[in-house]
């Protein structure tokens, strides 16, 4: 395991205590930032697939839109055929996809709400990395004009070193799941929920269905 394994580490490390204690503060901050840009790609790649899914539901969504509207036509043709059945069942068909696009509406509401806390981790971790390579620098600096303090370090006992890396802080937390959960549905037979909620939905239907009547009957007065 590297200095640092996970994002919430790494973060909330304290550099400075770090390389107060370190045999080699150079070597530890080489390390620390390898640790960081190898944590950075891993939250990029997070992020990327994460954009990917908000693409693939974006699409999703625009589909049942359209299909929506295709149903929605052949309802009004049915109609004007006298195929009230055929109208019917069309509206239902829409009205099923419209449930659809609202569940994948909600979907993208979360994968988007899902990058906003990757775009703020990024940040927080770049900031951190920009801060080591910061200290890197002045590390660099300071080991050119201060050979002397380097030579009583080397002369520490490393048993003295050993006792005081055991006393780091453990980090034994994981990263949080990064990739969005997608909410399971049940589909079992129907209970009593079901049944109700199909009631509401052939409401719906008849609804729909007589405004698309009062519509065509306008439309055919209006010619």
């Amino acid at each position: 395991m590297g200095i640092f394994s996970r994002f919430q580490d790494i973060v909330n490390a304290n550099l400075n205590a770090l390389l107060d204690r370190a045999e080699d503060p150079e070597k530890m901050i080489r390390m620390m930032i390898q640790e960081m840009e190898e944590t950075l790609v891993e939250v990029r790649t997070t992020s990327a697939r994460v954009i990917a899914d908000r693409k693939g539901l974006e699409r999703r969504i625009r589909h049942l839109q359209e299909e929506a509207e295709e149903w929605q036509g052949k309802a009004r043709l049915a109609l004007s055929r006298s195929r009230e059945d055929l109208a019917r069942a069309a509206l239902a068909e829409q009205s099923s996809l419209e449930e659809l696009r609202q569940q994948a509406e909600r979907e993208l509401a979360q994968v988007g709400e899902h990058l906003e806390e990757l775009n703020d981790e990024i940040g927080q971790l770049q900031r951190k990395l920009d801060d080591a390579k910061s200290k890197q620098k002045a590390l660099l600096a300071r080991e050119q004009s201060a050979r002397s303090r380097l030579d009583i370090r080397r002369r520490f006992s490393r048993d003295k070193l050993n006792e005081a890396f055991q006393k780091f802080e453990q980090y034994e937390r994981r990263m949080d799941d990064m990739e969005g959960e997608v909410e399971s549905y049940d589909l079992g037979a129907k209970d009593l929920a079901d049944e109700i909620a199909d009631l509401a939905r052939d409401e719906k239907v008849d609804e729909a269905l007589e405004k698309l009547k009062a519509s065509m009957k306008k439309d055919s007065k209006g010619n």
